[in-house]
């Protein structure tokens, strides 16, 4: 009897969930699971997850004292909900869960790694080892160095909002754990570009920059692991079938799940040796002469700091309006 793609997907692949929906992660059993301020804000915003969000918010408004004012309650809640969806996770699957870092903070090396230590020192509070967490910072060059930083002290780290190889190699020279490619957002910003409705998927410019990554570590060693991300097809999917990771969001975990079919490995380190690739090394200057002329990379850097800021944001004023009707209901009780 044929296999599910998702079932084969799993024999070559680590599948994770791209979701903050602990239903979700429930129902599809991943190895590991992706948070970032947007699946946070539409997880807050669910029934089901009211009381971790409350629950959050009055911890918070303890521990910052009488003087805190609301935004400092607020900001010290956000980080929580973070840790507190990231714990609830880790008690489903028997992996990593990733936790991201203020976008705001994507240009500042040292305000990152304080950042970074403080979710790592939240969830060591908890009883999570730090070898279940990875945080996720923007690929920026100061985000990249903030990363070697933390990977030095054992804290391992997912760079996300890649789109360029020169990011790429910047990570794996820093010794970043695990990098996020963005396959659907390139293929967005071609579309947009090209006047293009479509790409096969064999085509598609995400799946062809992933598959340039992948083959480049693989082909130099790099330890580094790569974990496509960002997908608005099953086709981008299983042509990536054979990289490390895959972060996938459940309604197309559901389609993979839900198509039969054979699924032949389309990345493997194997076929890698042959392959005439040129080693690059990449400094401060090389990066940022190489994100300059790369407008695909420079467009969807900026884009995704600001879309997360955005939605980091949105999650501020929903737990500050929480936060209000909490008050008013202890008030209304007294």
């Amino acid at each position: 009897m044929s296999k599910s793609l998702l079932e084969q997907l799993r024999q070559m692949t680590v599948v994770v969930a791209d979701t903050g929906d602990i239903k979700a992660i429930e129902k599809f059993t991943p190895q590991d699971a992706t948070t970032n301020p947007s699946l946070i804000t539409a997880a807050a915003q669910m029934p089901e997850y009211q009381e971790i969000v409350d629950q959050t918010l009055l911890q918070a408004k303890k521990d910052a004292g009488a003087a805190a004012s609301q935004g400092d309650i607020v900001t010290l809640a956000f980080d929580r909900l973070a840790v507190s969806f990231g714990l609830k996770i880790l008690q489903i699957i028997p992996g990593r869960v990733s936790t991201e870092v203020d976008a705001r903070l994507s240009f500042d090396t040292e305000a990152t790694v304080t950042k970074a230590r403080e979710l790592i020192a939240q969830y060591k509070a908890a009883g999570i080892d730090r070898s279940r967490v990875l945080i996720k910072i923007a690929s920026t060059w100061e985000g990249i160095r903030a990363a070697e930083i933390l990977e030095k002290e054992g804290i391992h780290c997912n760079l996300t909002l890649l789109f360029g190889l020169h990011q790429a190699i910047a990570c794996a020279e820093a010794g970043v754990t695990l990098i996020s490619p963005f396959v659907g957002r390139i293929l967005d910003w071609y579309k947009k570009d090209t006047g293009r409705d479509s790409y096969p998927s064999a085509e598609d410019p995400g799946v062809l920059s992933v598959t340039t990554i992948y083959n480049y570590y693989k082909k130099f060693g790099y330890k580094t692991e790569v974990m496509g991300a960002s997908f608005r097809n099953i086709g981008e999917i299983t042509e990536l079938a054979g990289c490390d990771l895959l972060t996938i969001s459940p309604s197309l975990l559901a389609e993979l799940q839900a198509t039969i079919g054979e699924l032949p490995r389309k990345l493997d380190p194997a076929r890698v040796a042959t392959m005439e690739i040129e080693k690059m090394s990449i400094d401060k200057a090389t990066f940022e002469k190489m994100h300059k002329a790369d407008r695909m990379a420079s467009d969807k850097l900026a884009e995704g700091i600001d879309g997360f800021t955005k939605a980091l944001i949105s999650l501020e004023e929903l737990l500050a309006q929480r936060l209000e009707r909490l008050e008013k209901e202890v008030i209304a009780s007294d």
